[in-house]
């Protein structure tokens, strides 16, 4: 009798301590906090966003790709060039060297994860994954123009300029750019632009006396028109002749005169 009132408080026992170690398990599951979730594979999203070429690059790269995919976690924008772009850049390309080409392939990200909206409304110079202290800058220029981003570097070559969001999934956002972006640590900065040049002095106005003489002076002599008669006129040589013709008429004219007088003086005697 006592060994079955033994046995049914045991079963007591282990019935009400059931429920409250599973009461107990369900709060330790609860407060136990939820895995934080995986970043997103960047290089994966460029591949669908019409960057194949680019995220090729980043693969055959060691350094560039432990650091996209390290940097992805605490939050990264990435600006991966067209499959044109990368095409059209990839004789330039392989001249790098290998530590080149990973310092290309990291100035197109920056550590910060910015939104389209909050992409838009930022303008100013930014770091970049290859940017190093004061040793390597590898800084670029963020500019906003309108509804269009633009970046810009020192370097010589075309601004590049966001053609669509391929990926915005905090913390990492992708965008591409219609160009390869070149730093001015690895290509010749951009020739400086050539002064126009100084207008030339204005002459002095010459004075009023001066100038008068001068025009005076330089002014073509214009012979007069031949008159109505000019045709008619006799030639050089025979007005000499009627000119000498005229002064003999003349000396006669006056010593038959002169003779004249004489005669009348004589009668006037008689």
């Amino acid at each position: 009798m006592r060994r079955r009132m033994h046995l049914a408080a045991a079963i007591l026992c282990v019935a009400l301590a059931l429920p409250l170690a599973a009461a107990a398990a369900g709060k330790a599951t609860a407060a136990a906090p939820a895995a934080p979730s995986a970043p997103p594979n960047v290089t994966a999203a460029m591949v669908k966003g019409g960057c194949k070429a680019f995220a090729a690059l980043i693969a055959a790269s060691p350094d560039a790709a432990s650091t996209y995919s390290s940097a992805a976690g605490g939050g990264m924008t990435v600006f991966c060039p067209s499959d044109d772009a990368v095409a059209a850049f990839a004789p330039r390309y392989k001249n790098l060297t290998a530590d080149g080409k990973a310092s290309l392939l990291l100035f197109h990200a920056v550590p910060v994860y910015y939104s389209p909206g909050s992409l838009k409304s930022n303008n100013g110079v930014m770091n970049t994954l290859a940017t190093d202290g004061a040793a390597k800058n590898y800084n670029f220029t963020l500019q906003n123009e309108g509804n269009v981003v633009t970046i810009k570097t020192g370097a010589s070559g075309a601004v590049a300029r966001v053609k669509a969001t391929v990926l915005d999934a905090d913390p990492v956002a992708v965008y591409a750019v219609d160009r390869v972006v070149q730093p001015v640590e690895l290509f010749k900065p951009a020739p400086s632009p050539t002064p126009a040049p100084a207008p030339a002095p204005a002459a002095d106005a010459p004075k009023a006396g001066k100038g008068a003489h001068a025009r005076h002076r330089a002014a073509p002599v214009v012979a007069d028109a031949p008159g109505p008669d000019a045709d008619d006129a006799p030639p050089a040589d025979q007005k000499k002749d009627s000119k000498k013709s005229s002064a003999a008429d003349v000396v006669r004219s006056r010593w038959f005169a002169a003779a004249l007088a004489v005669v009348a003086v004589a009668s006037t005697l008689a």
